[in-house]
């Protein structure tokens, strides 16, 4: 194993991890007024209505299925009896769906961002660069399932869920996991461990505020009384 394979998938996720945390931080407590998702359906509302609808629901079923699926012991699914390659099945087909819908999303999104002259003269380097690499990530993350396909006895699942696992709880071996993992599937995790390196100076720390919405759903209704 080589030095930068052990610091990539070793300790980058800690540093990625810390970068998150503290620089989400300091941003909502220095720079409340940036903390927004900077919406532009005023400027140009082109394909938003779909664009915008398929890219969420695609990435937010992406994100919890990755949670869900990287981060439950192999133990629980043993239990539950299902097996290896059943589940390794299961992920690549709702990770392919969800992953088409935030593709299709996305793409969009895109098409209408630079099509758009009053759109491209509010476009920031740092948009470009986090919806390139929210492309890239999701295009080598649907990539990684035709390299799955082609053995689906889930022991490459099981040693992804084992390398998070192991990261997640501060041991030290998580690296040596993946060494065999295909190129493909390294850098997916390198280009989505980025993304959170990414996430403090741009736009999605909007993700935020939508967490914090949720507790409105359990809120009172405003009763309004004439006079």
């Amino acid at each position: 194993m080589s030095y930068l394979h052990q610091f990539i998938f070793g300790i980058y996720p800690y540093i990625a991890l810390a970068i998150f945390l503290l620089g989400s931080l300091v941003r909502f407590d220095r720079e409340q007024y940036s903390w927004k998702s900077e919406s532009s359906q005023f400027l140009h509302r082109g394909v938003l209505r779909l664009g915008s609808p398929l890219f969420h629901i695609g990435v937010l079923g992406l994100f919890f299925g990755h949670m869900v699926g990287l981060l439950t012991p192999v133990a629980v699914w043993d239990a539950l009896g299902v097996t290896h390659g059943a589940k390794q099945v299961f992920a690549m087909a709702a990770g392919g769906v969800m992953g088409t819908l935030c593709l299709a999303g996305i793409l969009l999104l895109l098409a209408r961002r630079f099509a758009s002259d009053r759109l491209r003269g509010v476009t920031t380097l740092k948009d470009k660069v986090v919806l390139l690499w929210l492309l890239a990530t999701l295009v080598l993350g649907l990539s990684s399932i035709f390299v799955s396909a082609s053995h689906t006895d889930g022991h490459m699942m099981v040693l992804l869920m084992t390398w998070a696992q192991h990261v997640l709880t501060f041991r030290g071996d998580a690296a040596t996991f993946i060494v065999e993992a295909p190129l493909v599937f390294k850098l997916h995790l390198f280009m989505g461990m980025s993304l959170f390196v990414l996430f403090p100076f741009t736009r999605l720390v909007h993700v935020w505020s939508g967490f914090g919405a949720v507790g409105y759903l359990g809120r009172a209704f405003q009763l309004v009384r004439t006079r």
